[in-house]
């Protein structure tokens, strides 16, 4: 080696030993400053306004919204009532963002009685979103699923003993035999009238294909219908609502600079009714992330952040999406000056986990998040799992914006979930303070 090469060696060595240094410091510099900002997090232990969320909470999981559905208002009434809530938070701007869809809904009568019981709507069976009403007197036809054989139970719906019976089936052994099922639900294969699906308990509700309506009638019921019950008395009405008008509930909260933003978003609208005496109040799914956008936006009022906050209370989200849909197709801001998005999805709940997903872009904020997290010890953990459409933070995932979506699933109230029961009297609040220090640590740092 040259004398040349050698002093070259020895200054790359010095070179690379610096930038490892300047490396490490940087290390040293970036955790000290997430636990400085940890402890400024601790310091403003009363900034989030418990009393408030709990307050709205119950509020719009009261039967005044009738479980924020479209058969009668329910979820209009509540994004004007958001809409109140975010003008009293001190938003800078608000506006209501409407679109339309179709949605089947279940506003009157909802009776079903076996072989002369009554049964009740929402604990003993409720209706796929899908389903049409139906009216009258049916036989019961049960599958043998230990002989399951497709042409038997053609032959025998055809019989004139059977004729327009109700089919009734383990929903479980149905899924495994879609295909046979889909024939037996069409008007196309056989005259029955209608399906009747044994589930496990609880029962669910759901309205994320409710855009139509079916041939026949499907009626989950729970595990305790009889096993050789004769006949079946339905009155069920449906209404499809084609072109109803919701609205996107779009909050703003002026920053000290305008060329980026943030934007927290949590769905409002929830399932509504299952006939004209049973609503789903949906205190966890979605009021408790709902009340907690509208909290932080009183937060960030009065504690004026660098960028420009956006607060979105999305309308459609258990209709498929539909809202947050609607608004990546048509936004109030560029897509691409979003720094950040931070979905608050059902968080009432106690699981000491937190789950969440990140889109691929979201990946940096995560760390972030977890550094915050491990620093102030706010969750024993975030337990990231795998991106999914299951809630408002897709649509936007899958247009390339940074975001996350965070949960707290498996706790005592997730038993509840799509349920009559998913109520105030049930709701829980441990997960709200620490993810409020959360995620208003991460503004801070990101």
């Amino acid at each position: 080696m040259s004398t040349m090469e050698a002093r070259i060696s020895k200054a790359d060595g010095v070179t690379l030993r610096m930038k490892k240094i300047g490396i490490k410091m940087k290390r040293s510099i970036t955790g000290i400053l997430i636990a400085l900002a940890a402890l400024m997090i601790f310091s403003e232990a009363g900034a989030q306004n418990l009393t408030s969320y709990k307050r709205m909470v119950k509020e719009l999981s009261s039967a005044k919204f009738q479980g924020r559905g479209y058969a009668r208002n329910g979820v209009r009434k509540a994004g004007l009532f958001i809409e109140r809530e975010f003008s009293a938070a001190g938003a800078d701007e608000i506006m209501l963002q409407p679109f339309k869809i179709d949605i089947n809904t279940f506003p009157g009568k909802m009776n079903m009685t076996v072989d002369g019981k009554s049964l009740a709507p929402g604990r003993d069976f409720t209706m796929r979103e899908y389903s049409p009403g139906v009216q009258g007197y049916y036989k019961l036809y049960y599958i043998d699923t230990l002989n399951f054989n497709l042409a038997k139970i053609t032959e025998d719906l055809c019989r004139p003993a059977n004729l327009g019976a109700f089919v009734v089936c383990d929903f479980e052994f149905t899924y495994r035999h879609k295909d046979v099922f889909k024939r037996l639900e069409s008007r196309k294969c056989c005259q029955n009238s209608g399906m009747i699906y044994i589930w496990n308990e609880p029962l669910k509700f759901y309205k994320a294909y409710g855009e139509k309506v079916v041939e026949k009638p499907i009626i989950w019921v729970s595990s305790d219908f009889p096993k050789n019950a004769r006949n079946v008395s339905l009155d069920i009405e449906n209404e499809f609502l084609k072109g109803y008008t919701s609205n996107n509930v779009i909050a703003k909260v002026n920053g000290c600079r305008h060329d980026s933003c943030f934007v927290f978003t949590a769905h409002y609208d929830h399932l509504g009714n299952l006939g004209s005496k049973v609503f789903y109040p949906g205190a966890n799914d979605n009021a408790s992330g709902t009340a907690a956008i509208i909290t932080l936006a009183e937060y960030y009022s009065s504690h004026r952040p660098k960028f420009d906050i956006y607060f979105i209370a999305f309308s459609g989200e258990d209709a498929n999406l539909r809202g947050s849909k609607w608004f990546t197709e048509h936004p109030v801001m560029p897509l691409e000056s979003i720094k950040y998005l931070i979905n608050i999805d059902m968080i009432g709940d106690n699981n000491p986990e937190m789950y969440c997903e990140t889109s691929d872009t979201g990946t940096r904020g995560y760390e972030v998040f977890s550094q915050i997290n491990d620093a102030g010890h706010f969750f024993k953990a975030l337990k990231r799992g795998e991106l999914a459409a299951n809630s408002d933070h897709y649509p936007f995932a899958a247009k390339g914006v940074p975001c996350i979506f965070f949960e707290n699933e498996g706790g005592d109230a997730f038993k509840h979930y799509h349920t009559p029961q998913d109520n105030w009297q049930n709701a829980v609040f441990d997960s709200y303070e620490p993810l409020f220090k959360l995620v208003t640590g991460f503004i801070r740092e990101y």
